[in-house]
């Protein structure tokens, strides 16, 4: 199987789930974390993505 795109890789699409989950857990966190644990979650969560695509 030739993979022809990152976002074909089944890592990808499970990376990019756990993203759109944190974000919606996040959600719900109280909003004096929203400068801290939860932009930390997301930034961390967002870099999995981001770094399989480089």
């Amino acid at each position: 199987m030739k993979i022809k795109d990152v976002t074909e890789l089944e890592v990808f699409k499970y990376a990019h789930q756990l993203t759109l989950e944190i974000y919606k857990v996040t959600n719900n966190f109280p909003k004096e974390e929203t400068y801290g644990l939860v932009s930390q979650m997301r930034r961390s969560a967002a870099s999995i993505c981001a770094n399989l695509l480089e």
